[in-house]
């Protein structure tokens, strides 16, 4: 007799910790529906005007990235930004053989004329974080763009991101992730809907009502001094 009133107050409990998740699900829908009516007035740096334009630092922590890095290198050399804001820094962790093709690859777009350095440790500490740490603490910009090696950034990514700091009380713009492979199978198809309903319905349900959101990682921008601020 006992065990049968464990077992209905666990799964008492059970339902209705699933049934607050609802409502918080049900929440951010009717956010997000709400958001879409909402005009977007945000004032916008004007980026063809030169004094109105940031110092941005593009980080690319990477960690034996053999089968992504020639494309990741070669897609952010034709990112589209004034050449004298913009700084690229590869924070490189490998432990393989790609840190030396890196290191050539890296040299190369750097004699094109693009300000991109090659940053590597000796001491892993942190990893992803520390890389990131390591590499803000001698960045240029005021910006920070963040992006993981398997991403793929539209050329025109900084002119969509960078001119919502205008607003002094903006620290962080997140962007949306696309999928390369989305139709490459049934189960990249289901992951590409998870992570479509996350930015979609989460993210935008949460921002409209000036709630906390989550920063993912990658594809953003963060004010460096927001970082600073937030420890």
């Amino acid at each position: 007799m006992i065990l049968e009133w464990i077992c209905i107050v666990v799964y008492s409990i059970s339902l209705i910790l699933i049934l607050f998740y609802a409502f918080a699900q049900l929440n951010l829908l009717i956010n997000y529906v709400r958001a879409q009516k909402i005009v977007d007035n945000s004032p916008l740096l004007d980026l063809k005007n030169p004094e109105e334009v940031p110092y941005v630092t593009i980080q690319l922590p990477v960690f034996n990235e053999a089968y992504v890095m020639d494309r990741l290198l070669d897609n952010i050399a034709l990112i589209e930004y004034p050449r004298e804001k913009l700084e690229i820094q590869v924070l490189d962790d490998s432990t393989d053989e790609t840190v030396e093709t890196t290191a050539a690859h890296v040299n190369r777009l750097a004699a094109t004329g693009l300000d991109i350095v090659h940053i590597t440790r000796t001491d892993r500490s942190g990893f992803k974080a520390g890389a990131l740490k390591e590499g803000l603490a001698i960045a240029k910009g005021d910006l920070i763009a963040i992006f993981d090696a398997d991403f793929l950034p539209d050329a025109n990514w900084l002119y969509k991101t960078i001119p919502y700091f205008k607003d002094s009380e903006i620290g962080v713009v997140q962007t949306r992730w696309a999928h390369l492979n989305r139709d490459y199978s049934i189960l990249t198809q289901i992951q590409a809907f998870a992570l479509d309903a996350h930015f979609t319905l989460e993210q935008v349900g949460r921002n409209s009502k000036g709630h906390f959101i989550n920063f993912n990682g990658t594809a953003g921008v963060w004010r460096k001094e927001t970082i600073y601020d937030a420890g």
